[in-house]
């Protein structure tokens, strides 16, 4: 294919956001809410064309495009396999639905927010397409920024505050990353990932450049005890931004655990797999029980992402077929769930400016179809199976077994926490006796809101029941990593 294809995905929505600066719509929001939709769906029907025209029988990257940079230190290099393309549909997918709720969320500076989200989007997708070091560092950075005014600007009391730490935790684990990566071009003579895969770093090395990527992954996960930014981004920022940041942007460190950890550091990530899975079961079982503590829905659904994130780097380093397919199941399956459980917090906060649960209850005697799509998303969040959070966790518990079975012992306990959690919160929210009169007058949802969140059941459903259009995407990329994980295991 000569069109290139991947440079208009990512340079689409920031072209786009250029076009909404430029125009002028004083009296209302419609012409910018009305281009960024366009632009976002125009994206997401490309990326879906991506996904179709994609050669799954081979795990080699595809639609490759390379142009050398500063007298070819840098090359801008981009490519795409069964991994790096759900994610980038993810990404597509969610952007359209953040700018539908920002019409009923969003009242100041709609144009620069839209403009923000426009070009996290474009940064989001370079990070997915990035095939070499210093431009996915580029990107992945990048997107601090529009997040880092989405909170601040557009957020709640607290959120120069919350914008800060978020900006500070994630920036500053990313330092050792930027040093790991002048070190690797230092042994290989290259930032090109796909020539980086066939040198063999020695493995005194390989420890402490593992550990600098682990530094920024880590924060970006987030990982237990480097997780307590998120709770507070996630509380004051608006609606759109806790969608984006835990359907998408925390699935950044996952996949560059896939990309750079494994393939680049085999040796390195089996000697420290046990201290994987010690921070991960940490994560599970203590976020899970901070999250039964809550009175704020947003910090519970926060709190249950860090344990849900818990299961992917578990999953991730179990090193096994089952595990990792599980936690690339598990993070598509969260996107989707995340995404609609935040948006039914914004739905409910909008009527009544209160994230309290004891502000609510009943809910289910007023507003009907808010009700059931809200239980749909809980009873998938805690791995009911038919929804999409079954499979995931079901698959990494495989593959934890496989390699120990204290860790999955522990880790399904973690599972029984999970549903005490959510059925404590629908309990609340939705069933018992209204706590505020105000809840008996109050609208149930739109026309707008039903599209998000309608669009957003349908798919946890649908992969609960047919999961086989995203596992057969993966499978032959899932099995060339493992392959290549024991082959340089082997020659050690």
């Amino acid at each position: 294919m000569n069109f290139p294809i991947l440079s208009t995905l990512i340079f689409l929505p920031l072209l786009s956001s250029i076009f909404i600066f430029l125009t002028r719509d004083k009296k209302n929001n419609y012409g910018a809410i009305y281009i960024s939709l366009f632009s976002s769906t125009a994206t997401f029907i490309l990326s879906l064309f991506l996904w179709y025209s994609l050669d799954l029988s081979t795990a080699e990257f595809q639609f490759i495009e390379e142009k050398s940079w500063i007298n070819n230190f840098i090359k801008f290099k981009l490519g795409v396999d069964g991994i790096s393309i759900l994610f980038i549909v993810l990404t597509t997918f969610i952007t359209p639905i953040c700018i539908i709720s920002c019409i009923n969320s969003v009242k100041t500076r709609v144009k620069e927010f839209l403009i923000a989200i426009l070009i996290l989007e474009t940064f989001m997708i370079g990070v997915f397409c990035s095939l070499d070091l210093v431009i996915f560092y580029l990107f992945f950075e990048a997107g601090l920024i529009p997040m880092f005014l989405i909170i601040g600007v557009w957020g709640g009391p607290k959120r120069v505050y919350s914008a800060f730490k978020f900006f500070l935790f994630t920036l500053l684990g990313s330092v050792l990353m930027l040093v790991a990566i002048i070190v690797i071009y230092w042994l290989t003579g290259t930032t090109d990932i796909t020539q980086i895969y066939e040198i063999s770093i020695t493995k005194e090395y390989q420890y402490l450049l593992w550990l600098a990527f682990l530094s920024s992954f880590a924060v970006k996960m987030p990982m237990w005890p480097v997780h307590t930014w998120l709770p507070d981004a996630h509380v004051e920022a608006p609606t759109a931004g806790s969608v984006i940041l835990a359907a998408i942007l925390l699935k950044m460190a996952g996949y560059g655990f896939l990309r750079f950890s494994i393939p680049m550091f085999p040796i390195a990530s089996e000697f420290f797999t046990p201290l994987i899975h010690t921070l991960s079961i940490i994560a599970i079982i203590y976020t899970s029980l901070v999250a039964l503590m809550q009175d704020d829905m947003k910090k519970l659904i926060a709190y249950s992402s860090v344990a849900h994130m818990g299961y992917v780097t578990l999953g991730i380093f179990t090193l096994t077929k089952q595990g990792i397919e599980g936690s690339i199941y598990q993070m598509i399956s969260h996107g989707l769930i995340s995404a609609a459980l935040f948006l039914c917090v914004g739905v409910v906060y909008d009527r009544l400016h209160s994230r309290m649960i004891s502000t609510y209850g009943g809910l289910v005697n007023y507003l009907p179809k808010y009700s059931f799509l809200f239980i749909v998303f809980a009873l998938a969040a805690l791995g009911l199976p038919g929804t999409s959070g079954f499979l995931g966790e079901f698959l990494v518990l495989a593959g934890t077994f496989k390699k120990s079975y204290l860790a999955a012992m522990l880790a399904t306990f973690g599972v029984v926490l999970g549903a005490a959690y959510m059925l404590w919160l629908t309990k609340r929210v939705i069933f018992g006796v209204a706590n505020n009169m105000e809840i008996k007058s109050l609208p149930d949802i739109n026309k707008s809101e039903i599209l998000m969140l309608v669009t957003l059941a349908f798919f946890v459903v649908f992969f609960g029941f047919y999961p086989a259009p995203l596992m057969e995407t993966f499978n032959v990329s899932v099995n060339s990593l493992i392959n290549n994980y024991q082959i340089a295991l082997t020659a050690k």
